[in-house]
């Protein structure tokens, strides 16, 4: 998928301190509803040398940067590969989303083969994942005064992805394109004002109601899905990403021993 991104996103993915296997797109702007002053969120797997992780010193498993320049404020967060493989073994959604996300701004062959290992760590029980980050979205929505329409976009979002997810196996975390196919009353008018107004756009008082039934039909709905789905019930492909992992450890090492010897 070509997109563009602004200057300072590339600089900073290409200023990463370790090589990276992937960096891409999340947030507002993968999901289909970024407002005009929405931050950049970039998530990715970078690899640690095998030194680093072999020696007495904690290594950098998790590197988090933030900056804000010329008008762009973005947050970069990448994990060293065994903690990234470890997460995908736990369904957790957000690593699948980071993974499969089709708005790229740095990839490598190995990355186009984690996305075909990482098939095997799809399951049905990720809907505990959704279902889990639905609720805490709708209740930060519920307390808020005046209710902000952000976390009830990401409410919607979150149980549109887990069901299309346990239904079909494939990810897809763009709420425009989900609701093409939930058709879930309301959600075009909330993200064309999400995406046409600010980040704090809210909502008003005599329209929670109707978004409270919507929000309780579609958690039955994710409900029901994963009891009915045909996913398995936990991941397959430990294996195949302990063999990623030590073959990519061992270009990291052999790197290294060639340097010292010249």
């Amino acid at each position: 998928m070509t997109f563009s991104v602004p200057i300072q996103v590339s600089q900073a993915v290409s200023n990463h301190p370790y090589p990276l296997i992937f960096a891409t797109v999340s947030g507002a702007h993968l999901y289909g509803f970024a407002s005009p002053d929405s931050d950049w969120d970039l998530r990715g797997v970078h690899l640690l040398p095998a030194a680093e992780v072999l020696g007495l010193f904690d290594p950098q498993e998790t590197i988090e940067q933030e900056q804000k320049e010329g008008g762009v404020e973005l947050d970069l967060v990448t994990h060293d590969a065994r903690k990234f493989f470890g997460l995908l073994l736990k369904r957790n959604g957000y690593v699948l989303e980071q993974l499969y996300s089709p708005l790229v701004v740095h990839t490598s062959p190995e990355h186009k083969e984690l996305k075909e290992i990482a098939k095997g760590c799809i399951t049905r029980y990720h809907s505990h994942h959704y279902l889990g980050f639905a609720a805490t979205q709708w209740e930060l929505f519920e307390k808020e005064q005046p209710r902000r329409i952000k976390p009830l976009l990401y409410t919607y979002r979150v149980l549109l992805t887990g069901i299309h997810l346990v239904n079909t196996g494939e990810v897809e975390a763009n709420l425009v394109r989900l609701n093409e196919e939930f058709r879930s009353t309301g959600i075009s008018e909330l993200i064309a004002r999400k995406s046409s107004g600010k980040e704090q756009s809210t909502l008003a008082d005599a329209d929670v109601d109707a978004h409270r039934r919507e929000y309780e039909r579609l958690r039955s709905e994710l409900e029901v899905a994963a009891e009915q789905s045909h996913l398995p019930e936990a991941p397959s492909a430990r294996a195949a990403l302990s063999d990623l992992l030590v073959r990519l450890r061992r270009t990291t090492y052999d790197h290294g021993a060639r340097r010292q010897r010249s």
